[in-house]
């Protein structure tokens, strides 16, 4: 391998020449691997501006995803360097987000039973009658089957050498209402203490989807909820704080 990219939650990140090499920990089940793999094909499918997937094979007993590697700057980094140009990025963000929701995979796994299966595994944190009150809400909302990244964020946007934007970090991809997918976006820049930009990010989604704040808002408690077991305690603290909305609706 090249270079480090970055190391999360069961994934390591490289640079291979042309290609980007994504190794998955032992402890990922090799399904889950392969299925990761399968979706983003998928979404090359739709013909949404993504990296396409070379190869899947085994490193040193490990699963890897080799994808192309796209030169450019994050998103994120442009905001940082760029304050001036806030607006502008924000746009450019949710464009791209109305995209992907634009797009209908049907073989895709259900957020709402995503959804449903992290409320349960929360229950260390979530007592019964909470996740009892988050899965009726889950339930109880329209029903849609648009393609929801699952954690788009302006880290998740490359844009290119040539200024063409590109879409990354595909492993959440699921179908479902694109309102839960906004809700974990704004709630990004909460959790990284950009309250201001998620203030303007949800003002320019509901502008430019036609969907009201309170809409995306009703899902803030759930995708709160559905999160909350990925964080260290701190942040859990925060989450919890738009999870209690719920006993107050």
């Amino acid at each position: 391998m090249d270079n480090l990219i970055s190391k999360g939650k069961g994934r390591t990140i490289y640079t291979q020449g042309s290609s980007i090499v994504k190794v998955i920990d032992t402890n990922v089940a090799k399904i889950s691997a392969l299925n990761e793999a399968l979706n983003q094909a998928r979404i090359e499918e739709t013909g949404l501006s993504i990296p396409k997937i070379l190869e899947v094979k085994k490193i040193d007993e490990k699963w890897a995803l080799v994808m192309e590697y796209i030169k450019g700057e994050k998103l994120e980094d442009l905001m940082k360097k760029n304050p001036s140009k806030i607006d502008e990025y924000i746009n450019l963000l949710v464009d791209l987000q109305l995209q992907v929701h634009s797009k209908r995979v049907p073989r895709l796994d259900s957020l709402r039973d995503k959804m449903h299966r992290k409320i349960s595994a929360a229950k260390e944190i979530l007592d019964a009658t909470l996740r009892y009150d988050l899965h009726e809400r889950v339930d109880s909302a329209p029903k849609h089957d648009k393609v929801c990244h699952g954690d788009f964020i302006p880290a998740n946007i490359i844009i290119s050498q040539d200024g063409k934007p590109y879409i990354i970090g595909w492993s959440h991809v699921a179908r479902g209402n694109g309102a839960a997918d906004a809700a974990l976006t704004f709630l990004h820049f909460y959790i990284t203490e950009q309250d201001e930009i998620g203030d303007k990010y949800l003002k320019i989604y509901t502008e430019k989807s036609g969907t009201s704040k309170q809409y995306v808002q009703e899902w803030i408690p759930v995708v709160a909820a559905a999160k909350i077991m990925d964080y260290p305690e701190q942040t859990r603290e925060l989450l919890m704080n738009f999870i209690d909305v719920v006993d107050s609706l």
